[in-house]
């Protein structure tokens, strides 16, 4: 943790949620009476083109605006952004990086180079297997909870049920919670 603030950067491809799951996170940590920032970063591409996209938490008033190049943890939601990104560039010998996979950690450390600790989820399946569809953020923000402590379960997915109900209905909300709940327990670092 980069003194009172929790830095985040997120890489995904447009359509698989690491945005809405970026301003999820910080709405959930609100709760902790926590200052809040969720930026996203991409230009006009289609869906399925590489994004970027930054959360920050912090006890303290946050008084930047920029893309974090030096973040406490990367969460890679689509793996196959490993080959053509250097997503551990600014990541420390402590940070934290969580990648959708179904590999070990031990083989994403050493094709990423990452000096920091590594967790996997197989969100991508998770998904599948809970919502139906092939979209990992919902088991995504879960895994980030459990490694970090930054949101209390609980209240992340309350968080979420509030701000997905009226848009996908109670049994496709209901569906995401449970792939939340299902990566909170199932991530491995």
């Amino acid at each position: 943790m980069s003194g009172e603030v929790f830095e985040i950067r997120w890489h995904g491809r447009g359509g698989q949620g690491a945005k809405t799951a970026s301003e999820l996170l910080v709405k959930a940590a609100i709760e902790k009476g926590k200052y809040i920032q969720s930026l996203p970063e991409f230009g006009a591409e289609r869906q399925g083109a590489p994004m970027q996209a930054y959360s920050r938490i912090s006890s303290t008033p946050i008084l930047i605006h920029t893309a974090i190049t030096h973040p406490d943890m990367v969460v890679v939601v689509d793996e196959t952004l490993l080959k053509s990104i250097p997503v551990c560039e600014g990541l420390s010998d402590k940070g934290l990086l969580l990648v959708n996979s179904n590999r070990s950690n031990e083989t994403i450390k050493k094709d990423t180079g990452c000096k920091g600790h590594v967790f996997t989820i197989d969100a991508t399946q998770i998904a599948i297997d809970e919502i139906g569809k092939p979209i990992p953020n919902a088991p995504m923000l879960g895994a980030v909870a459990r490694i970090t402590k930054l949101v209390e379960l609980d209240v992340l997915k309350e968080r979420f049920k509030e701000e997905f109900i009226a848009k996908v209905g109670e049994q496709i909300a209901n569906n995401n919670l449970k792939a939340i709940e299902r990566a909170y327990k199932e991530v491995k670092g």
